[in-house]
């Protein structure tokens, strides 16, 4: 049973966090502006979880009372016994969303998501497939208001990609995507395959939070590599006779960013800076993860980005996703950008580990 005090001593921080909010010191800082406004919605919707659950333990109390009365009208007390019957139901999926709302979100979860697409076995199959790739989460993201924007693209002769890196601009796109990292495998008859044969390819997707001002993360100078080379189209044919593609290297970890979206080195550095920061935070946050141990219940940062998490699966228009035994058969929609079928399921397990393992914590306490 979920303590109404417990609840109410942290629901007493609401006015606290909105008195900030209105605080000229607060609003004059956007990093500790953005928090106190995380902390602010994480309340509400603690509020008004809380607040559905405590009502319907009290419609319980209520109408138990009226069942058990023998005094009272046998109508009423039938009435009041399906009452509690239907409470009843509702009850553990209400307590659950109370307890979800206890737990920290993940600031990273607010941010903007940096993919990476890569082909991998298959040959211009897999390039195809990792362009379809590319198309599906651009659908997912045109529906929902959030804007693509590409970084690197290194295209082929049938239109597919070798590899493209792209950001994700939209209020939560981080925590949206962040299980998409791994292996995705397609099983279909390739435009290439003359006799009609089913063959297997593979995609690998990486997809990290974008790093901002809030990181502080500084990188010296002699750190850096940088190479500047003319952007590239299909086949290799030159796009523009001007050195403006940016290739930056981080000389300590090997990490590399490269951008050619842009005409202007200045805006190419500019964006391969970005995301070379985002492959740092992300390294980092993977090395905590791990330190901490806290891939062992969750999907969250996947430590091993080549496992093979989805299948799809054209002749049967059938998407798999390992991870949760989940099976779909509507391979088509999910393709135009038909995601949420996909990604609730994988965000709900999430949510039960996450769980599990904060009363495995407080059991040991």
């Amino acid at each position: 049973m979920i303590s109404k005090e417990q609840i109410q001593r942290v629901l007493d921080k609401i006015q606290a966090c909105e008195r900030d909010l209105s605080d000229p010191a607060v609003l004059g800082n956007p990093r500790l502006y953005r928090e106190k406004v995380r902390e602010h919605t994480s309340l509400k919707k603690l509020e008004s979880a809380s607040h559905d659950y405590f009502k319907l333990l009290d419609d319980l109390e209520g109408n138990r009372i009226l069942a058990a009365d023998e005094t009272g009208d046998a109508e009423m007390a039938e009435m009041a016994r399906e009452e509690i019957a239907a409470i009843e139901a509702k009850l553990p999926e209400a307590e659950r969303t109370v307890l979800l709302a206890l737990l920290p979100p993940d600031p990273a979860d607010a941010r903007n998501a940096v993919f990476e697409i890569r082909a991998g076995t298959g040959g211009d199959e897999a390039a195809l497939f990792a362009a379809d790739l590319f198309r599906m989460y651009s659908r997912y993201c045109e529906a929902v208001g959030w804007k693509i924007n590409v970084m690197d693209q290194s295209e082929t002769e049938l239109g597919g990609f070798k590899e493209i890196v792209f950001t994700v601009v939209g209020e939560g796109s981080y925590g949206r995507f962040r299980f998409e990292s791994g292996g995705h495998r397609v099983q279909r008859v390739p435009v290439t395959e003359a006799q009609g044969r089913i063959h297997t390819s593979a995609a690998t997707v990486v997809v990290f939070p974008e790093a901002d001002e809030e990181d502080d993360i500084e990188i010296p100078e002699s750190e850096l590599r940088i190479d500047i080379f003319c952007a590239g189209g299909h086949g290799g044919q030159g796009v523009n006779t001007t050195y403006s593609a940016i290739r930056i290297t981080h000389l300590p970890t090997g990490l590399v960013a490269q951008c050619q979206d842009e005409r202007s080195q200045h805006r190419n550095k500019e964006k391969a800076m970005a995301v070379l920061k985002s492959r740092i935070l992300d390294q980092r946050r993977m090395k905590e993860d791990a330190e901490l141990g806290q891939n062992r219940l969750s999907l969250r940062g996947s430590g091993d980005r080549s496992q093979r998490i989805r299948t799809y699966n054209f002749p049967q228009n059938r998407v798999t996703d390992h991870r949760v035994n989940l099976t779909l058969y509507s391979l088509d929609r999910i393709l135009e950008g038909s995601l949420q079928e996909l990604l609730d399921p994988l965000h709900a397990f999430d949510a039960e580990q996450r769980l599990k393992l904060q009363f495995e914590k407080e059991g040991q306490a």
